[in-house]
């Protein structure tokens, strides 16, 4: 698919402002697209906008398909009848600057179950009309996932596969039993999804009317103890007892001596071609009615994968699988039309990757953190068919990392200064941001965090650890008027 020229910036809805402990669909979130179209940013990007799992990482969703409902904004609950000003006060002690995920996951609990009571006894027919319209509208999803949202709260969180057998193995009347044990957490769970559904639309439409796109992001593969894995069983490969026979990783390389453990259930793609990719078709079709465009991560995946065995240590034992490649691509744009997918092709990468991007005319991934190295490409030298970051959420703020190369790599750092022509009086975030405007790539997309020229107190991840990640947020005292006007000058003068 043909991208128009643009700029853009990525940050997620959890890291806005809110009076909740996390940023969320509320006052914040209108503000921050007004603050895009201000500041002549035709794209917003977000990361997975997925029901969060172990971690909090929107990369380790318990759904595909079901969305975060932490985003739920108190405010629009009220707003829209759902709750009244008193249900919704906040407890004291939440951080502005970053998100404490257990309070706020106590939190929006309380208020959603109170929500759901008040929907249950008293709102009016045509609220449950649209609520009974939605559920029919995402069947082929959503009770799945209530169900297994339920049996896991009702299991104690357990993995699926530890489970009583008849569940585990989804056995058709222990499925009949359990809905009718849990009807009503199920239907609470429904409603959660109903919630982020309308404040999501909304949010969608609004950005559209301040044209302002939104750019999301599709992990390649999914949590083991997640909704998919345990209905799809057959789609993956698991032994019969439900434990994954082989999982995810990458290779040793230059960076790491043991490789990456990821420790995701594989896909078997031979199973999953029988049906033309259906649960994929699915996925990305229900992505599409949220998002304008999809990144898909580890773009590779598709075309090769390392596999290696559960209970390993590391991932330096495994093998090369083979990905579906251009046969699903072909599939999926048969069956849905043209690919609005950037491909995430970052790492060490073969010459089939970019073959197959060119194959089906999908952007890849230019960082300019990566492009001042002896043998990098530097970024006047960037295809057009590509998307130009200075960092992503898993790298360093530019700041970080400027800071780092002057003092540990001076070698990179002297390339990066006379490249950019660096001038001291000026700010070096700016500089590198104009870097990235004056590519040749289609699209450039800056974190939030380097617009406002933070340092490592903002990173998003630090992939490889599990703590604190995922939790910073800015506050509207960070922005000025400047930025917005300089913003401005940076996409008419590059066209953008």
């Amino acid at each position: 698919m043909k991208f128009k020229r643009s700029c853009g910036v990525l940050l997620h809805p959890t890291s806005l402002p809110s009076n909740y402990g996390i940023g969320d669909l509320g006052t914040d979130v209108y503000r921050f697209v007004d603050f895009l179209a201000e500041s002549e940013q035709k794209l917003w990007q977000i990361l997975p906008l997925n029901y969060p799992g172990y971690g909090n990482s929107p990369y380790n969703p318990i759904s595909a398909f079901a969305g975060n409902p932490y985003l739920i904004s108190p405010e629009k609950l009220v707003e829209k009848g759902f709750l009244k000003a008193d249900d919704i006060k906040a407890p004291q002690g939440f951080d502005e600057h970053k998100v404490v995920f257990y309070k706020i996951i106590e939190y929006k609990n309380r208020i959603l179950k109170k929500a759901f009571q008040k929907f249950q006894d008293t709102l009016p027919h045509k609220s449950l009309s649209d609520f009974d319209a939605f559920c029919y509208e995402n069947t082929s999803w959503l009770d799945d996932f209530s169900l297994f949202a339920a049996l896991r709260e009702k299991f104690d969180y357990a993995s699926w596969n530890t489970w009583e057998e008849g569940i585990r193995r989804r056995m058709d009347k222990e499925l009949i039993l359990w809905r009718n044990k849990l009807a009503e957490r199920i239907r609470y769970y429904k409603f959660e999804q109903y919630l982020f559904s309308i404040q999501w639309k909304e949010l969608h439409e609004y950005a559209h009317s301040k044209n302002v796109e939104i750019v999301g992001d599709i992990p390649i593969f999914v949590s083991f103890d997640s909704a998919d894995v345990w209905v799809q069983q057959d789609l993956f490969y698991l032994d019969d007892e439900g434990n994954p026979t082989v999982i995810s990783g990458v290779p040793p390389d230059e960076f790491s001596k043991e490789g990456q453990l990821w420790g995701n259930p594989l896909y078997n793609w031979n199973k999953m071609k029988q049906n033309d990719y259906l649960w994929w078709r699915e996925r990305i079709s229900r992505l599409l009615t949220l998002v304008d465009y999809m990144r898909i991560d580890h773009f590779i995946g598709f075309i090769r994968y390392w596999k290696v065995k559960p209970g390993s240590k590391t991932a330096q034992k495994g093998e090369w699988g083979k990905g579906p490649d251009a046969d699903f691509f072909a599939t999926i744009k048969k069956h849905l039309g043209e690919l609005p997918i950037i491909a995430e092709d970052l790492g060490i990468i073969i010459p089939r990757v970019d073959e197959l991007r060119h194959e089906f005319d999908l952007p890849g991934m230019k960082i300019l953190q990566y492009s001042f190295a002896s043998n990098d490409q530097r970024p006047h030298e960037f295809e057009e068919n590509s998307i130009t970051y200075p960092g992503t959420h898993d790298n360093d703020t530019i700041k970080t990392w400027f800071l780092n190369m002057k003092k540990y790599e001076p070698g990179i750092y002297k390339t990066l200064t006379n490249y950019i022509d660096f001038d001291e009086s000026k700010s070096m975030c700016w500089q590198m941001i104009e870097c990235a405007y004056s590519t040749p790539s289609i699209w450039t997309i800056i974190q939030l965090q380097d617009i406002l020229c933070l340092g490592e107190e903002a990173r998003m991840n630090r992939p490889g650890t599990v703590g604190d990640n995922w939790v910073w947020r800015f506050t509207w005292d960070m922005i000025d008027d400047d930025i917005s006007v300089e913003l401005g000058k940076l996409a008419e003068k590059y066209n953008r």
